[in-house]
């Protein structure tokens, strides 16, 4: 293979782990969050939406360029790093990946049934169908690739068309996410863990490692990879919540059963209605894949019968999500609990891998930057705070 198709490779690759580890975090909870504090704090959402972008960009960097040049999926370095480490985060990452699999199978459900009218357990059973198709293509990674930029630049567009419509006030969003009016820590956190929690956090960097993009000589387009997945995260963020913007201004009270859908549907009436219902289920289907693929990569290496058949089993953990919809219900503590679960994976694998960049017989002659670990680890007590108030809203609910 000549140099230059190696590299067009390779960019591919990257782009399309990009777009996996952004549509991972693009679900149906993403877009909830968005609208529902858009119509709690308006324009000076923008900050949070800002905060969390610079966050997730300063952890994706030390995630993405020290597994990239260990060679080594994040449960092996954690494993590396303290034995049995690797299997306890192995097994969170993938109880949590379950948890959340489940609200994204509803989301691709509910967003069926609001383009086509379709009977909910009918749009889960179509839309593990076309996720599980994906996992049985010859060329597994291409075809995830494919997916999730196809569906990635479709919400893109879908999200700018209604912008456009619901012209909101731009220069007081920049104005507020540069000199905010208002900060929410907490409303900040949220952010970062549904940007950078849990399986997301290593869909990407999992990617290019199983397509063998490692190494000291490829950090530099990693590094762009990593800082372009979470900017295409931010700018989905950013126009969803401009289009919210837009509404909310007007003074318009949004149904709290279904505030997207139905800020979609004032800005752009019944078009509206059935753009969110495709967005919805791009988001969704997306994140059905990022979540199978990344949480079933955690148990790949541990485990010997899952490597053999891992597309075998992304397929078994599809459809156990939607068979717990169907047939159980969407179970609201467990997600709860995953939620709890996200903001306790993030600080301890970060703190895996930062730990790992001090390990010659991880990362070999690679000096991983201060200023980037340093960052790092400030993180660490950062989003440990976040899972501890995670855990204390879990225990009020339970209580």
């Amino acid at each position: 293979m000549s140099n230059e198709k190696r590299s067009s490779g390779t960019a591919s690759v990257l782009i399309g782990a990009a777009f996996l580890m952004a549509t991972s975090a693009i679900g149906p909870g993403f877009l909830t969050q968005t609208t529902v504090f858009t119509g709690q704090m308006q324009a000076a959402f923008a900050f949070a939406i800002l905060a969390s972008i610079l966050i997730g960009v300063i952890v994706q960097l030390n995630i993405w360029r020290i597994l990239a040049v260990s060679g080594l999926r994040g449960q092996d370095v954690a494993n590396r790093v303290l034995p049995g480490l690797g299997y306890f985060l192995a097994l969170a990452v993938a109880l949590g990946g379950l948890a959340f699999n489940i609200g994204n199978v509803g989301g691709a459900a509910l967003g069926f049934n609001v383009v086509f009218g379709m009977d909910q357990t009918m749009g889960a059973i179509i839309s593990a169908v076309i996720a599980i198709v994906i996992f049985l293509w010859k060329d597994l990674g291409k075809a995830m690739d494919q997916f999730t930029k196809i569906l990635g630049f479709t919400m893109l567009a879908m999200i700018t068309y209604v912008v456009v419509t619901t012209a909101p006030p731009v220069g007081t969003a920049v104005k507020e996410a540069f000199i905010p009016s208002e900060i929410r820590w907490p409303v900040v956190l949220t952010l970062v863990g549904g940007t950078v929690g849990g399986y997301i956090t290593f869909s990407g960097a999992h990617r290019i490692i199983d397509a063998g993009i490692t190494g000291k000589e490829n950090l530099d387009r990693i590094s762009k990879g990593a800082i372009s997945g979470i900017c295409i995260t931010g700018v989905m963020r950013f126009l969803f919540f401009f289009a919210i913007l837009g509404v909310v201004v007007t003074g318009a009270t949004l149904d709290a059963g279904n505030p997207a859908a139905d800020a979609f549907r004032i800005a752009a009436g019944e078009i509206g209605y059935r753009i969110f219902g495709l967005i919805l289920w791009a988001a969704a289907i997306t994140s059905v894949v990022g979540c199978s693929y990344t949480s079933v990569s955690f148990l790949r290496t541990l485990f010997s019968f899952i490597d053999q058949y891992h597309r075998f089993w992304i397929i078994g953990f599809i459809i156990a999500s939607t068979s717990i919809l169907t047939f159980v219900g969407r179970p609201v503590v467990l997600l709860v609990l995953a939620g709890s679960i996200n903001g306790l994976i993030l600080p301890l694998s970060l703190a895996s891998i930062l730990l790992a960049a001090y390990r010659k017989d991880i990362i070999g002659d690679y000096r991983h930057p201060m200023w980037l670990a340093g960052l790092g680890w400030i993180l660490v007590g950062f989003t440990a705070w976040m899972g501890w108030g995670a855990l204390q809203g879990l225990s009020t609910l339970i209580r």
